[in-house]
This record gives C-alpha cells, sequence and structure tokens, in this order.
C-alpha cells in the first residue's frame, strides 16, 4: 500500500482514482463490501461508511490505509506531500534498531528539516535546533517534536481542506446515500 517511505506519489494518485472508482461502483450495488473485485485488487476491502469514518478525526483517517493513500493524494495535489511523507518516516524511524538510529536520523533530517533539505517542513527555529541537538546523540525519541508539530500543522490545516475537496465529498455522500 502506501505508507512506506519508498513509495511514490504517482502510486497513491492511481490508488485514490482507484479507490474513488471502487467506491462509486460499491455504493451502486446493495452489497456494503468489496472482497477483491479483480486480480487488481484482490487485497482492497473497503466498507462502504469507511470515508464517513474519516471525519470523525484525523487520527482515524490516518490509521486507514484506504484515508492514507487519498490523504497522500491530495496533499500531492496541494503540493505539501512531504507533511505526510516526513511524519510516516518519523514513524519508521521508531521501528529502526538502535545500530541503525544514527545514519536513518540522518537521512530524515538531511531530507525534512535540514537548511537545505529538499523536502524541507515547515517548522518553527525552536523546533529544528531541539531536533538538530537531538542529532548528536540519536535516539528513537529524537524526531518526536518535529513530529508532533507536523501532526498538529496536518490536522489543523490540511485535515479540512482534505474534508472539503470534492473527491472527500463525492465519497461521503455516496456513502450516505449508498
Amino acid at each position: 500500500m502506501c505508507r512506506g517511505l519508498e513509495s511514490l506519489p504517482i502510486t497513491c494518485l492511481e490508488r485514490a482514482k482507484e479507490l474513488k472508482a471502487l467506491f462509486g461502483s460499491l455504493l451502486q450495488k446493495s452489497d456494503h463490501s468489496i472482497n477483491g473485485q479483480s486480480k487488481k485488487n484482490d487485497k482492497l476491502r473497503l466498507n462502504v461508511d469507511e470515508p464517513l469514518k474519516w471525519k470523525e478525526s484525523f487520527d482515524n483517517l490516518l490509521s486507514s490505509q484506504n484515508g492514507l493513500c487519498l490523504f497522500r493524494a491530495f496533499l500531492h495535489s496541494e503540493f505539501s506531500e512531504e507533511n505526510i511523507t516526513f511524519y510516516l518516516a518519523c514513524d519508521d524511524y521508531q521501528a529502526t534498531k538502535a545500530s541503525k538510529l544514527g545514519a536513518k536520523a540522518k537521512k530524515i533530517y538531511d531530507e525534512f528539516i535540514g537548511s537545505d533539505a529538499p523536502r524541507e517542513v515547515n517548522l518553527d527555529h525552536v523546533t529544528k535546533a531541539i531536533t538538530k541537538e537531538n542529532m548528536e546523540h540519536p535516539n528513537l525519541s529524537c524526531f518526536n517534536l518535529a513530529q508532533a508539530k507536523i501532526y498538529t500543522l496536518m490536522e489543523k490545516d490540511c485535515y479540512p481542506r482534505f474534508l472539503k475537496s470534492s473527491t472527500y465529498l463525492e465519497l461521503s455522500r455516496k456513502a450516505k446515500t449508498g
């Protein structure tokens, strides 16, 4: 699915279109679940009410593989996918073996936080300074503050816009009338 660091934005864009089409076809049928309608979608399991749960909380959206994929596609369309990519990189970092913490921390820092970061996330100066200091002795919590700031940014800014997006509104409308 779209959860890994290595996934490409185009993958999620294609997945978002696929999910939108599947929700549309699902809602035209009396059965309220899809259990692998084609070889391409064998692993896909959807519930017609799933989009409605995403509106209940940002955590519900992020904990849903389908919701996360659509949210990533939405952020990509707004040129702010670095936020969710950083957030997921931090989640992935939490599962890193101690022997690899330094290298992985440097990679995340260089890609998202450093002054010349190619996918720099929007962090305040204090958070950047604390994170930079944490890099001297990387541990599993060295990105916690930065990750929390980006989570809050997405929850307060991107998530409400996602809920107002035409794709989400169409899916939720279909789910309500399904």
